[in-house]
């Protein structure tokens, strides 16, 4: 495992191959309302010349797609801090019907590749209606992938940081494991240290009322999924009167302090477990048994420990060890399309090959076949870590409160709270705390919520729905991480219909 939870939809990985992410929380700072939110005022005085930027577009990727690079500044309170340049992506609106505007596209992380996920998924697989009569915009945020990107560890250091042992059984093993999180947190002060302390999710949100008023769009539309929705609520709450029609879709909950949302998602996770592990019992082949979830939970629990302390062959010079074998089985959480593969997996892997199992690691940790990785991971601690205070101030801290965490989850509770430890030695003090944002003002925003996802759970949905003063729930009942464009027709219709018509889902709706 790494850091929390990575908060990414799934049409991440089919756009970049890459899979989760780890609870965040708060803002760079408690976001108030900007005082020059009118959507037709002037920036700031400081800001004028980036918000009169003229981009030059220039075709990339896929057919249709262009590509650009925008300049904000790198300190918002020191104007002589420079630029920092973000890459942006769009797809123009086809047509046929009259153009709504920009439809800006996050896929979470922090860290997600926002232009990746426009060119692999959004720009050519948001339904048609919506591809007509929208420009499809994205822009990678500071610090993420073409944006600056955070560095932090070499493909080799990487790769001993992901089988780092994070279920500690004695002291050794236990400053095994702050080591590692201290290198790692060195290495990024090292490789990133002027972009680091600027990587907030507040500096985010302005940087995309920039690029709004470059675009030439009176109010921002967005669809932003898992930590996008945080990205998305975050600017509701800066810039209200410029909020045009936004979609949450797998809400976070930006009023928890760090240590409560480890806890929620490790339960979150543990009732994605539980749904698959009902799944698979009821197959022949499932090889955590078939007789209950209770003994699948066990069984799996027997199993990880078995590799911790004999990690098993994978054909390569890594072997399976329970870290990453426990990554693989959380990468499968994240959608139930997933678990047949899972189930093949865990089967080879009990067997003595524990290659499927790393191949679903690697794809979480956004592994290439060279051996290097996507920064997905260095951007998502470096966003993490300084929009919230740490959940622990030291392993201690950690040990007290493991039986609340493994209450959560008996099969991954402790690898998560251990995991939580790694913004406690971080080198930037975080600016961010955790607070309501009720965006006051704001036009109607839909939050999208599933039953039983595991990288943000469903409570955390209705409480930002609740929080938001124009804010409107759409329930999804099922498995999964995320709603939209998974499947629900349901689903599909009422954002659709919003997003083309600005009608919102009916009050308390639900959708199997």
């Amino acid at each position: 495992m790494d850091t929390r939870r990575l908060l990414s939809t799934l049409a991440t990985t089919l756009a970049t191959a890459g899979l989760l992410i780890t609870g965040c929380t708060a803002g760079s700072s408690t976001p108030s309302a900007s005082a020059s939110a009118s959507p037709k005022a002037a920036p700031a005085a400081n800001l004028t010349s980036y918000y009169a930027q003229k981009l030059t577009w220039r075709s990339c990727g896929a057919p249709g797609f262009e590509c650009s690079t925008m300049k904000a500044p790198l300190d918002y309170a020191k104007s002589s801090s420079g630029d920092i340049k973000l890459a942006v992506s769009r797809k123009k609106a086809t047509g046929p019907g009259k153009r709504i505007g920009s439809l800006l596209v996050n896929p979470g992380g922090p860290g997600g590749s926002a232009v990746d996920y426009l060119q692999g998924y959004a720009g050519i697989g948001y339904p048609a209606q919506v591809r007509a009569r929208y420009d499809m915009v994205a822009v990678d945020p500071r610090g993420v992938a073409r944006s600056e990107p955070v560095e932090c560890l070499t493909g080799k250091e990487m790769d001993a940081y992901t089988q780092v042992d994070q279920t500690p059984d004695d002291a050794g093993e236990t400053t095994l494991l702050t080591i590692a999180l201290k290198d790692f947190a060195r290495g990024c002060e090292k490789r990133s240290a002027t972009v680091l302390p600027h990587v907030s999710t507040v500096e985010a949100a302005r940087d995309m009322d920039i690029l709004r008023g470059i675009l030439g769009d009176e109010k921002l539309h967005y669809l932003g999924a898992s930590y996008g929705t945080f990205l998305g609520a975050t600017y509701a709450q800066l810039f209200p009167n410029r909020t045009g029609r936004l979609v949450l879709d797998g809400a976070m909950d930006p009023s928890l302090p760090a240590i409560d949302m480890n806890r929620d998602q490790t339960a979150g996770f543990e009732t994605a477990f539980q749904s698959f592990a009902a799944d698979c019992i009821k197959h022949e082949d499932c090889p955590l048994g078939t007789t209950s979830v209770a003994d699948a939970s066990t069984n799996l629990k027997k199993f990880f420990t078995t590799l911790d302390a004999k990690p098993v062959p994978t054909g390569q010079s890594r072997k399976l060890g329970e870290s990453l074998a426990t990554t693989g089985v959380i990468a499968a959480m994240y959608d139930e399309a997933a678990w047949p593969e899972l189930r093949a997996s865990l089967t080879r892997a009990m067997d003595g090959d524990g290659a499927g199992l790393l191949s679903l690691a690697d794809s979480y940790y956004e592994r290439q076949e060279n051996g290097s990785y996507a920064n997905l991971m260095f951007a998502n601690a470096a966003v993490n870590c300084l929009d919230s205070p740490p959940s622990f101030t030291g392993p201690d801290a950690v040990t007290a409160a493991l039986p609340s965490f493994e209450k959560a989850s008996p099969v991954f509770g402790e690898g998560f709270a251990w995991a939580a430890l790694n913004c406690t030695y971080w080198p930037t003090p975080a600016t961010g705390r955790p607070h309501s944002i009720e965006a006051k003002g704001a036009a109607p925003i839909v939050v999208v919520g599933t039953t039983r996802d595991p990288a943000t759970p469903y409570k955390w949905a209705k409480s930002l729905a609740s929080q938001l003063d124009s804010g409107t729930l759409l329930t999804y009942e099922g498995d999964g991480h995320t709603a939209y464009g998974r499947g629900s027709d349901c689903i599909d219709t009422a954002i659709n219909t919003y997003l083309l018509e600005g009608t919102v889902p009916s009050t308390g709706k639900t959708c199997r």
